[in-house]
Formats: structure tokens, sequence, C-alpha cells
């Protein structure tokens, strides 16, 4: 894992005895970085005068005189029209480190020109480092193939701001972060036996050794098919292969002193999702490793906030580590099922699984809220394709009606907006509850159509009124005696780069946003 150092003088950070081997220049206009620094006037002029695409393309400069003689310039691009955002300082800084890492360079000094002074980019200084270190994950199986040095050799990053400012506070807030965001790439972008349920829970027990987050792992098959039967359900065919038997991890942490908030966590973790008896074709399963992303983000999130000292905050989350494998004890379409909260379910679709897993974790963690301090329900997880055909790229956030009047969709918008992690907010309707409505009295809910979320109409919605009957919170609504705030997030579009779930890079989203809008740990701006 890669230091992370502010610079409080850029000018001494560029002499030998500072310690780096490369120079990155991040900024909107790297032509003018020279007015905050002299010795970058020579190259960067020489460079401008041979290059007229200076402003718009990485480039390594060899620069006699600088750390390792080498400044790469990785321009934004503009920063000041109406759609650009902060995510274009961290992709610049993501692929102006990586140049300089396959340079041969293990010490970066990273320098950001300042961004426009608009709330937009307040916090564009760490939004930048967090790309730029986050540029350097490297997969655990090439890590422990190959040995850490190998595959990810760049021990420091030095943060500077020309003409601004990058504290040591902004260092440890991106330090721990990217904690959280390496776990959660860890366990999210690992193939499906290197981090099998049995594996993933150890993973996750290794990870939080030494924190103050308690982690327990229930994954006794006569507890778990009492207490989680839908979950179960999706397990039941591998439950004769041990490695793939299933479990649910918990964690929960509790800060010093006096709790204001509870926030509760429901993670999807499909470490491999075939599809079951309704099996994916034609290439579509490929990249289901990577349906693990939800329950990948809450264990993050939970590893940042513990890093950072949480304070006024308990946090618990459920993770539900399961393998919905294809077998001759699959669970298949028309069984109907009891949940948890005691809602009888019948089974629609066996791919629509994640929210079977969902609902029952969902249920235990509604029974905790009843005696916590102003608790808070959140569903995470790689839902749908609909995600992605709908939003793109973007997390949605949906909340019920206290999750409503509390505006907790917003603030993860907000958030996502000055953070570099952007959500879209959508709305639960009354026609996805009629979607799920039993189609007789021999059930309380459908699970799903039988077609693919991605063709179907608020193909993302209609799976938040399903969580709310089976998992009980139905009954917790804004005109109950108990109401229950809960948001679902589905990270279907978000949870892996490009959209390339089998090879592009797992994300780790949203733990950024939620870190700031949920948990309130953000650097103060200088």
């Amino acid at each position: 894992m890669t230091r992370i150092l502010a610079v409080p003088s850029p000018e001494k950070a560029l002499q030998k005895a500072a310690g780096f081997d490369a120079v990155v220049l991040v900024g909107h206009n790297p032509a003018a970085a020279h007015g905050h620094l002299d010795a970058l006037r020579a190259p960067l002029q020489a460079h401008a005068k041979a290059d007229a695409a200076f402003a718009s393309s990485v480039n390594l400069l060899a620069a006699d005189g600088l750390p390792g003689n080498r400044l790469i310039v990785a321009p934004t691009g503009p920063l000041g029209r109406d759609h650009d955002d902060v995510r274009r300082c961290a992709e610049a800084a993501r692929a102006g480190v990586r140049r300089a890492r396959d340079a041969g360079a293990k010490a970066i000094l990273l320098l950001l020109q300042q961004a426009p002074p608009t709330p937009a980019f307040a916090h564009a200084p760490q939004v930048a480092a967090l790309g730029a270190v986050g540029g350097l994950w490297e997969p655990l199986e090439a890590r422990e193939a190959l040995g850490e040095a190998a595959v990810e050799p760049v021990q420091k990053l030095g943060v500077a701001v020309l003409g601004g400012h990058f504290t040591t506070a902004d260092a440890a807030w991106v330090e721990a972060a990217d904690a959280g965001l390496r776990l959660a790439r860890d366990l999210a972008g690992t193939e499906p036996e290197r981090m099998a349920p049995p594996r993933f829970a150890e993973f996750v027990q290794q990870a939080f050794r030494g924190s103050k987050v308690k982690v327990s792992v229930q994954k006794d098959a006569k507890k778990l098919a009492k207490e989680y039967p839908l979950l179960m359900a999706v397990a039941r065919a591998s439950l004769g292969v041990p490695r793939h038997r299933p479990c649910v991890v918990r964690l929960e942490y509790t800060p010093k002193g006096k709790v204001e908030r509870t926030l509760l966590f429901a993670g999807k973790g499909l470490t491999y999702d075939t599809g079951g008896a309704d099996l994916k074709t034609d290439g579509h399963m490929a990249g289901m490793s990577r349906d693990k992303g939800g329950a990948a983000a809450v264990a993050g999130l939970f590893l940042a906030a513990a890093k950072l000292g949480l304070s006024g905050v308990r946090l618990v989350a459920e993770l539900g580590v399961v393998r919905n494998s294809i077998g001759s004890d699959a669970f298949v379409s028309d069984e109907i099922i009891t949940s948890h909260a005691g809602c009888r379910v019948r089974i629609g679709n066996t791919d629509a699984e994640g929210r079977l897993v969902l609902a029952d974790l969902l249920s235990h963690l509604r029974l905790d809220a009843a005696g916590a301090e102003s608790p808070h329900l959140f569903t995470v997880a790689t839902l749908t394709g609909h995600a992605g055909r709908a939003m793109g790229p973007y997390n949605i956030a949906l909340d019920n009606g206290p999750a409503r009047a509390a505006k907790t969709a917003e603030a993860l918008m907000a958030a996502g907006d000055a953070w570099g992690d952007p959500f879209e907010v959508s709305r639960l309707r009354r026609e996805d509850f009629d979607f799920v409505q039993p189609r007789s009295k021999a059930d309380d809910t459908l699970s799903c159509n039988n077609l693919p979320s991605s063709g179907t109409p608020r193909g993302h919605q209609f799976p938040m009124a399903f969580l709310c009957l089976a998992s009980g919170l139905v009954k917790h609504g804004g005109d109950s005696a108990v109401p229950l705030p809960f948001t679902h997030v589905d990270i279907g579009g978000s949870g892996a780069e490009g959209g390339d779930w089998q090879h592009g890079r797992p994300t780790g989203r949203p733990l950024v946003a939620m870190l700031a809008a949920l948990c309130g740990l953000v650097p103060t701006v200088a």
C-alpha cells in the first residue's frame, strides 16, 4: 500500500534529498504551473512549443534537474463548463501516476494546480490524490502470485497544491479512504475460488484484525436455514461443495462516547452468480464473480470509518456471502419460500437472487434497528442490469418514505458530486408494489418477473418494493407507529469500470460518497 505524504514545500520536495524520483503535474492549465515553481519553466515551455496536444494528453518529459529527471504532465482538460466535474482531477492524476510508475518511478511527487474556486471543486486535491493512489492498485491475484513489490512498486506519493494546501489531515483521510477502497476492490474483484464464501469471510476477518470493528461469521447450515431461509434457498445447490458453502458476516463498530445515530447495512455478496436454474447463457456468466461488490463496498466503508475514528455513529452490517450454483438441488422458479420476516415469497426467476439474500439480512437489521438510536437502514448491491441501462456508470439511491423525508438520497447525490463518486436519485412508486403483488392467496409477494431487469420497465425500482415487503420494512413506513428510514443503493452500473464486469477494475463505489454523506468523515477545506 502506497504511503501518502502531505508536501508543504514543493520547492524542497524537488531537491534530491526529498527522495522522489518523478514529478507528476496535474491541472487544467499546466503551461502556467511554472508561475509557482521556476524549476518547471524550461521543460513546460519547451514541450508546449513542440507539442500542439500538450494540454490534452498525458506526456512524459525528460527534465534534467527534476527528481528522477522525469516530469509527467497530466492535463485535466477544461473544468469551467457546466458539465465538468471533479472526477476530471482524479482521472488525470490516476493517468499521470500510472505513467510515472510505468517509467520506473517508485516515489512520486504529485503537483496539483488549484482547481476553479467553486463548490464543485472544493475537495479537488483530496479527490485527485485518491484517484492517484487508487490508480496504483493491482488485483489481489497478481500481488499474491508475483509479490506486492513487483506489481505495486510505488512506495510513496507526495502531494502538494501549487498556491494552495494539502495537509497532513488530508493525507490521513486519503490513506484511510484508500485502505477501504483497496479492501473493497480486493473482495469484489478477486476470482470466485480465491474469494469463495469461506475465504471471503476469512479475508474480512484478517482485514479488521486489531481494529475497533467486531467481526463474527455465521456458517452453520442449520442455523442459517432457520434464520436466513431465502438466502439459503439461493445457496442450496452450493451446500454439497464445502468450499462454496454460504456464510453471513456481521460487522459492528461502536464509537467511544455517546451514540447519536445508527447506520445499518445489508450487503449483497454473491461470490458467483450462475443464474441458478434460470442459467445465464450466451456468455453472460462471465464477470459474475464481481456480484459481491455491495458487500465489498460495505466492508471497505467500515474499515475507512474505523481508521478515521468515526464518533457519534454506530455501524452495523450483515453481508450475505453466497454462491448461486446450478445443480440438482438448485432452487427453481415457482417455489414459495417464507422469509425471515414471515413473508411468503414466490420465486419468479432464480437469477434475481440478490434481493432474496438482502431481504433476510434486512429483516435481521430491522430487528436491530428497533432498539437503536436514530437508525437508518441501507442495502448496497450490484442488484440489476437495469441500473446500468438506465443511469450508466452512476450509483443509484432510492428512499422509502421516512428516508425521503430525511432527504437521504439527495444527501448522497450532493456528497457524490463533491467527492467524485456520483449518484443519481431514483424513486420508489406505487407501480413498483403493484408489480410484485401476489397473484394468488398462496403467496404474499413475487420476487421477480421472468425477463432480464434491463428489459423490464422500472427494472431497478421494483426490486426495492420487494425488499420492503419480504423484509417486513413495509410495516415501518411513514404512516406507521415505528417509521424506519431505508435507502436502497444499486451499484449495478457503477461497480466495475467501463461496465466491463469481467475485466474492468472494481471501483469500490459508493464508499467515498457514503463516507462523506453518512459518516461526515471529510477533511476540512483549507
